[in-house]
């Protein structure tokens, strides 16, 4: 069983970290589209909305091309590695959080900018408030992240290569364990994808009924 701790460790870091990652530029970016009444943003919103649905597949053979020893990166060796798992990930859910944080923006945009200059907040403050405003959809966003980046396989095992004890994964041990029939511990890790993914879609599902009726006060 050692071997499958190591799998859901490794799923975590990698999850963990590409998540963190992609929300830490995701959540500014997002509130900027929110926000911002430029040309600019309004041809982004959905852009960003189209590419948060694009099948996962592809920003794994991007990050594949791209750190392949043919590819540009390939002299950093980091095709194989949790690195590039992280990195695809990261491709993966940079747009789906910002899609979904932009539109909790629009609908308190124009009442918040008034309050703020009414009562002529300094914009530290101004970013306080709106996160304070907006903090459990923020937090929804991110889990949908999570959640996606824990789910992912086809991106994970191209640039990952399923390596044991190295880039394997839940999700990938799951097909490599129902290849060789070995369908107990493919169940049992299954099981263990499942209550996680359970978990999280009702921690989103509590977040967003709390941002929808829970007015901040």
């Amino acid at each position: 069983m050692g071997e499958y701790w190591q799998i859901i460790l490794t799923s975590f870091q990698v999850c963990l970290s590409s998540s963190l990652i992609a929300s830490l530029f995701a959540i500014p970016f997002g509130l900027w589209l929110g926000f911002s009444q430029n040309k600019l943003a309004k041809r982004l919103r959905p852009l960003v909305s189209t590419l948060a649905g694009l099948p996962p597949v592809i920003a794994g053979v991007t990050i594949y091309l791209l750190l392949s020893n043919a590819g540009p990166l390939g002299s950093y060796r980091l095709l194989y590695t949790k690195t590039a798992i992280i990195i695809a990930q990261i491709l993966i859910i940079f747009p789906l959080v910002s899609a979904a944080i932009y539109p909790l923006v629009l609908p308190i945009r124009n009442i918040f900018k008034e309050t703020c200059l009414g009562l002529n907040l300094d914009r530290f403050t101004q970013f306080k408030l709106l996160i304070k405003e907006l903090r459990t959809g923020l937090i929804s966003a991110y889990l949908l992240g999570f959640g996606r980046a824990m789910a992912e396989v086809g991106a994970v095992m191209m640039v990952g290569g399923n390596i044991r004890y190295k880039t394997r994964v839940m999700t990938t041990a799951i097909v490599l364990e129902t290849n060789q029939g070995n369908y107990e511990m493919a169940l049992i890790l299954g099981l263990v994808l499942l209550v996680l993914s359970m978990g999280l879609n009702y921690l989103v599902q509590v977040s967003l009924k709390e941002h929808r009726y829970d007015p901040v006060s």
